[in-house]
């Protein structure tokens, strides 16, 4: 029986420490191998990879002749593979995972944030005007996972004490020799004392999620030597193993109060992993306005041209008439103002797409900048913007019930709650008195020689064979239990005011009180958001609509101003006011086509289906690798006829 005991103690002592070799999380790099590695591997620096600032060579791929043949599939799959800020935002489930690895040792969450990067702003005409936008990066930044509950250092100031569940091993070991001044000799026959002993104590220590600690231990006196002759062992040692079982009873007992911040750190798993997608998210609709502000911005740059070509056979002609006495030489100065006005209006646009294409490659490159073959390339999109016959005419009560199934926000403001309510847990059970219960068990080991210094040994009298011997004898006291003792215990801490704790407790409930107003004021703007959405397509619909009739009529104005200058019945002042109306009438609805398709992608990311619009995979956008093959190069489409 005593046997077994001591086998039972020693596989105990090897299932608290067994824990202490485990390996970290797979997003480290191992750099060794082996069984010392193995185990000199927790008290090692895991190293995080470095990251790449090298860019796929997708882009390269599309290249061609120094020009970058770019659809907006290829736009977004480069923004996939080589975004910075989808780079960044890749880090944040992993340092969800070093948080939930954190909380598995006992210990509390960190306050890790995290932030949206909404992206550049597309480039605006003017010397100057750009200079604030092509870094203007936007970003909102928030406490990942916690945003809204206690996390960090509050965390520590409120709740009851989490267990720490990481054994600790402790080892300690000392030499010690101390002489004692005697005023007689009749207890120890010397008048000065001389004792000599080593000394070692080790053990480990745990604790566990139910609020028990578990305390294992020996502690050795060896070699333990007097120069005193009336001891009747000398030299002797001594053993005591122990083991002590410590369970709370009120403050701190219990799974769900003591697991509280590892379900946190679960649950911001999850979190993380929506504030990547909500990245994503962001990202693509940033590159899908900036693709098609460039549309834009080309196809204005096209009328520019257009009208510069015009304005110059309008001014070659007039010059011509007045050099034949056909008309006045002011009309000539008219004429070519009017050219000047256009050629600075095609300057101002070719520089607005030169920065459009230089902020759309800093989003769609991590170091492309640095290459002089992609600074140098120009940008020829290969998609133009269709306007469907009809919109999809959806009730709206659907489209606001699927953007609260699919905005991201609102899982994460449900884990807010959550983690809010594990808090509750945490604070509420601090106001418990604590009430531990103790248990001991103490076992002692003592064997010796007989004392030589005596000069008559026999005065002792019977000795017990059972205490001689060494330290090996007094460790199998120890194990086989020969002299046990048992301890049992209770006690009892009661704050009698507690109000620390009171205020804690209001802390939080005040704090869930709020979550809970910042949930619904979240459902209200999702569903403003939404609804507003709807309206500015509708609207931005009726303005492109009513443009393209106003670029029409125009077109004819100016058809039939150029012929009544050609029969002498208009001035060269009607065909530049009506040039200049044309050229307005066709950049408005440029920009009326622009406002709408930018309507649309913006009620896609207030439903959040923008990633399902576009095809994206998340899959995908976390690896950063894009499966599918760059589209070919081909020549980019016409813009519409005006």
């Amino acid at each position: 029986m005593f046997r077994l005991q001591s086998v039972v103690a020693v596989v105990v002592s090897a299932a608290i420490a067994a824990p202490a070799f485990a390996q970290n999380q797979s997003f480290t790099q191992n750099t060794g191998s082996g069984v010392i590695y193995g185990l000199t591997a927790p008290y090692r620096p895991h190293l995080v990879a470095k990251v790449s600032f090298g860019d796929s060579n997708r882009i390269d791929r599309l290249i061609r002749a120094g020009v970058l043949y770019l659809s907006l599939r290829d736009a977004i799959a480069l923004a996939l593979e080589n975004n910075l800020d989808l780079e960044s935002a890749r880090y944040y489930p992993k340092l969800a995972l070093s948080d939930l690895q954190r909380s598995s040792a006992g210990q509390l969450l960190r306050n890790v944030s995290t932030s949206l990067a909404s992206g550049p702003s597309s480039a605006s005409l003017g010397v100057t005007a750009s200079q604030s936008q092509v870094g203007a990066s936007g970003s909102s930044s928030a406490s990942s996972s916690n945003s809204g509950v206690l996390s960090g250092l509050s965390v520590q100031l409120a709740g009851s004490a989490i267990p720490n569940l990481d054994p600790t091993l402790y080892a300690s070991g000392s030499f010690a020799h101390t002489t004692n001044i005697e005023t007689t000799t009749i207890l120890t026959g010397t008048t000065a004392l001389v004792t000599q002993y080593k000394s070692m104590i080790y053990g480990i220590q745990e604790s566990y999620w139910t609020g028990t600690t578990v305390s294992v231990g020996l502690q050795s006196l060896l070699g333990y030597n007097q120069n005193a002759p009336t001891a009747i062992f000398n030299p002797v040692d001594y053993a005591y193993g122990q083991i002590v079982i410590t369970q709370n009873l009120l403050n701190g007992f219990g799974l769900a109060v003591n697991k509280r911040a590892y379900h946190k750190a679960k649950n911001n798993l999850r979190a993380n992993d929506l504030s990547f997608q909500a990245q994503a998210i962001a990202t693509v609709a940033s590159v899908v306005n900036l693709y098609w502000d460039l549309v834009s911005y080309d196809d204005s740059l096209k009328v520019q041209k257009q009208t510069v070509e015009l304005d110059n056979r309008l001014y070659e002609d007039t010059r011509r008439r007045a050099e034949l006495g056909a008309i006045a030489p002011i009309d000539v100065i008219q004429s070519e103002a009017d050219l000047k006005n256009a050629q600075q209006a095609e300057i101002a646009q070719e520089a607005q797409v030169l920065k459009q294409e230089m902020i759309l490659k800093s989003v769609l490159t991590r170091s492309g900048l640095d290459s002089p073959a992609i600074v140098a390339a120009r940008i020829v999109p290969t998609d133009h913007i269709d306007v469907p016959a009809q919109d999809p005419v959806i009730p709206l009560q659907d489209e606001v019930a699927e953007a609260l199934h699919k905005r991201v926000e609102v899982e994460q403001n449900s884990i807010t709650l959550e983690n809010a309510r594990l808090d509750l847990l945490g604070t509420k059970n601090n106001l418990l008195p604590t009430l531990q219960a103790q248990l001991t068990l103490q076992n002692n080991g003592q064997a010796g020689q007989i004392n030589a210094l005596n000069p008559n040994p026999a005065s002792y009298g019977p000795v017990s064979n059972f205490l001689l011997g060494g330290y090996g004898t007094a460790l199998g006291q120890v194990f086989n239990r020969n002299y046990p003792n048992y301890t049992v215990g209770v006690s009892l801490t009661i704050p009698l005011r507690n109000r620390s704790a009171q205020a804690d407790m209001v802390t939080n409930e005040l704090q869930y009180r709020q979550s809970e107003i910042q949930r619904h004021q979240l459902l209200n703007n999702i569903k403003l958001n939404v609804i507003n959405a709807i309206t500015d397509r509708r609207n931005a619909r009726a303005a492109y609509e009513t443009s393209v009739v106003a670029r029409k009529l125009q077109d004819e104005t100016l058809a039939g101003t150029r012929r009544k200058y050609d029969l002498g019945t208009a001035t060269i002042l009607d065909v530049v006011v009506a040039q200049r109306d044309d050229t307005a009438r066709q950049l408005t609805e440029i920009e009326n086509l622009r406002q709408y398709q930018d309507a649309n992608t913006n009620l896609r990311q207030m439903m959040g289906t923008i990633l399902e619009a576009y095809d994206v995979s998340l899959d995908e956008a976390k690896t950063g690798q894009v499966g599918r093959e760059p589209d070919l190069p081909v020549a980019p489409l016409q813009p519409q006829q005006k």
